[in-house]
């Protein structure tokens, strides 16, 4: 699956990655979609301390519990990048820079 940041990069979510996150977190199973979109169409993006980008998208039904945020941790290259993994969380990170903010 491939999808487009907010920076115009191409992201590719692999079926190797997609499967490790769905063997971490099987919550995951049938959220591959939600993945792409958090990518898409995040609420906000924090800055990664090795480079990654944390993409962020409040969802109010999940398959843990409601109001949650999905968050979906990529690397950009040049002209592509690759998502790394991806999780549900209660909140961000308090510390980390947020770089982009849907307006």
């Amino acid at each position: 699956m491939k999808g487009i940041s907010v920076e115009g990069k191409c992201i590719t979510l692999s079926l190797e990655r997609l499967n490790h996150i769905i063997e971490r977190h099987p919550e995951l199973e049938k959220w591959d979609r939600m993945v792409i979109l958090t990518l898409e169409k995040p609420d906000f993006i924090q800055r990664g301390r090795k480079g990654e980008k944390l993409a962020f998208k409040k969802f109010t039904k999940t398959p843990v519990q409601e109001d949650k945020y999905m968050v979906v941790v990529y690397k950009e290259g040049t002209k592509e990048g690759f998502v790394i993994t991806a999780f549900f969380t209660r909140r961000p990170s308090k510390i980390r820079e947020i770089i982009w903010k849907q307006q």
